[in-house]
């Protein structure tokens, strides 16, 4: 939807082939970065009279300690994913935006693609079939390189949310995500390593958080993904682009799959528009260079506990710097704006 939206407001003609109906969900963590919320309101996306719930910061959670940090200039966004995707496919169709809902498309051909119901010609192929994407096999870009095995589920309960932050809570078998999703609703999401368990075993290993919604009733499915890191040999090919999770995805623990898809659509859409899929390409690197560093780091040490619970306390022991970095984090601040001073204290908090 992002990169039609991106696409048609640059005058291109767009047909978006989809095999569900909408409002279509998924699973994830339902938090938008600061960022990720701009570019929805570049986008024109409508989110008023909606049920989202307002995010102010992140905060860090294990036995030992609590860390919190606030964002800088502006605020995230909770919000339910069918409810994102209503509120995006009725912006796609206020700018013209066609779409064939339930149908299904069965292979890439040359100039288009061949569907149920035969083939459509297309200047331009983007694959925006998420994490396992047929589109990056068909075209020859998928990578069957993994360094992680990681697995993803979410529920939702109803329950008022008790904080306006993000909660992450940690422990020895990943990590849980607490996102407000309105004023009555949270979701929570469980990340974590090695064999397929299911939400209840997983929720049993976070006492805290267990006790805090027990007593809730449980509003959706569980919602599930495996092996999150999917690599690409590249994000182009030819005529046919990937964006989202479809260009490659390594973990969700830094909670910005949704925001550095709105970045990526807006660059392909660029690309596109200049008949020129190699900006595209570096455009791709620079977007997602941080994020993969932070990423590796933080699967680090969520592999090391020693590790993880050094980090927390000095997060803890130090808002500032958690917040310096929090900043970095959401393209709120340069990396280099931590300092050398913030650098030494987080390297002296983790050694000691």
């Amino acid at each position: 939807m992002a990169t039609g939206i991106e696409l048609r407001r640059r005058g291109l003609e767009v047909l978006v082939v989809d095999r569900s109906q909408p409002p279509i969900d998924k699973a994830c963590g339902e938090g938008l970065m600061p960022d990720g919320v701009c570019r929805l309101e570049a986008m024109g996306v409508d989110l008023a009279g909606v049920e989202t719930a307002s995010i102010a910061g992140i905060c860090y959670l294990d036995e030992d300690s609590r860390a919190e940090a606030s964002f800088r200039l502006g605020r995230g966004l909770g919000v339910r994913r069918p409810v994102l995707q209503r509120a995006m496919v009725s912006r796609a169709d206020q700018v013209g935006v066609r779409c064939l809902w339930g149908l299904t498309v069965r292979s890439l051909e040359r100039g288009g693609v061949s569907t149920d119901q035969g083939n459509i010609r297309a200047a331009w192929t983007v694959g925006a079939d998420g994490l396992h994407s047929r589109v990056r096999r068909w075209a020859g870009l998928d990578s069957n390189k993994h360094l992680w095995r990681r697995f993803g589920v979410r529920r939702h309960y109803a329950v008022e949310p008790w904080t306006d932050k993000v909660e992450v809570h940690w422990a020895e078998t990943g990590e849980a995500y607490v996102t407000p999703v309105g004023p009555e609703h949270v979701g929570i999401a469980i990340l974590w390593s090695g064999s397929k368990s299911n939400f209840d075993e997983l929720l049993a290993k976070f006492p805290e958080l267990e006790r805090r919604v027990m007593d809730s009733r449980i509003v959706s499915e569980d919602r599930g993904a495996a092996q999150l890191e999917q690599r690409t040999r590249g994000v182009h090919g030819g005529s046919v682009a990937l964006v989202g999770d479809a260009a490659g995805y390594r973990d969700a623990i830094t909670g910005e799959g949704l925001s550095l898809a709105f970045h990526q659509a807006r660059a392909l859409a660029e690309a596109i528009d200049c008949e020129d899929l190699r900006g595209y390409e570096s455009a791709v690197r620079k977007l997602s260079r941080l994020p993969n560093a932070l990423i590796r780091v933080l699967l680090e040490i969520e592999s090391r506990p020693k590790l993880r619970r050094r980090l927390l306390r000095t997060l803890a022991a130090d808002p500032r710097l958690f917040e310096s970095l929090l900043a970095i984090h959401v393209r709120e601040a340069r990396p280099t704006s931590v300092g050398a001073g913030g650098v030494m204290r987080l390297a002296l908090g983790l050694l000691h």
